[in-house]
């Protein structure tokens, strides 16, 4: 009886460290500035609205900053691109998932069932590229986009995010490839399937859970990163969502529900894409690290 009293403490405990800020940011995203503000706080919303997600999407200024006495310059003008900024990180991070899922399962492939020259130092070098330090080759890849002409589009972000995630797509991809039994490969290649053919018709659909394990490494990777994404866009046509929560946050005089509202929209793809691909993701990696 204790020991399953401890048990679910401690699992109550761990919930709320996880679930405790997401609900806070809900709870203050509700909230008037006003209320937000005052002094003794309130755990929940006294009058709970959604004026402040009504602003951000239609620019309509939230009624509690129409009361007297609230500070008119907290109405974080930043905010209003965050629509924008959304359609920009998904954009940018499906397009970096789906180029990652095609480029690494087939080298992935070569990788786990093809013999050549050279194949062992390639690998190495793959995954010895992704050691690098971002800080280290940020500005020799500002150096090449800018000459390439491609500052401020989504094609830089995918091709620079493609070489931090492609190397952990190989390497996850192969090491599930070699669990998969060769002799399915064999019989499929007796049967008059090149290699091509044995990989989209027999491998990805058994390595499925795998597929959806990689993507959603290299979606979360590419839709959370900062550093590249403030150092090689300039505007909102390509600005993504990390860039442009910085620049609310960082307001001296921004409103913090409208901050709030900006991190539970960021949230919201995520939580999406985790909860379409929960059943998967599991099944690969649990694979992946049970053969590890």
């Amino acid at each position: 009886m204790i020991r399953a009293l401890g048990l679910w403490g401690a699992t109550a405990l761990v919930g709320l460290f996880v679930l405790g800020p997401i609900l806070w940011m809900v709870d203050s995203s509700l909230q008037g500035e006003n209320e937000l503000l005052s002094r003794p706080s309130h755990v929940l919303p006294v009058n709970p609205s959604f004026d402040n997600y009504n602003y951000i999407f239609t620019g309509e200024i939230p009624r509690s900053f129409a009361v007297r006495g609230a500070i008119r310059s907290r109405i974080s003008q930043e905010a209003r691109q965050i629509p924008q900024a959304l359609e920009n990180s998904v954009i940018v991070a499906l397009g970096v998932t789906l180029i990652n899922l095609l480029l690494g399962s087939l080298a992935a492939y070569s990788f786990a069932r093809i013999r050549f020259r050279g194949k062992g130092l390639t690998f190495n070098f793959l995954l010895g590229s992704r050691l690098l330090p971002a800080m280290a080759i940020a500005i020799p890849y500002y150096t090449i986009i800018n000459g390439l002409g491609q500052l401020d589009t989504y094609t830089s972000l995918i091709v620079v995010y493609l070489t931090f995630t492609l190397p952990f797509t190989v390497w996850f991809l192969r090491e599930y490839f070699l669990l998969l039994p060769k002799e399915t490969e064999d019989a499929a290649l007796i049967d008059g399937c090149n290699r091509f053919q044995t990989l989209v018709y027999i491998v990805l659909p058994l390595a499925a859970p795998a597929m959806v394990a990689a993507g959603a490494f290299a979606f979360m990777a590419s839709y959370n990163e900062f550093l590249f994404a403030l150092l090689l866009t300039q505007t909102i046509n390509s600005q993504t969502l990390p860039v442009i929560i910085a620049s609310v946050a960082v307001n001296p005089d921004a409103s913090f529900a409208l901050i709030s509202v900006s991190v539970v929209l960021a949230m919201i793809p995520p939580l999406l894409f985790a909860i379409g691909i929960r059943r998967y993701l599991t099944r690969g990696l649990v694979g992946a690290i049970g053969h590890a």
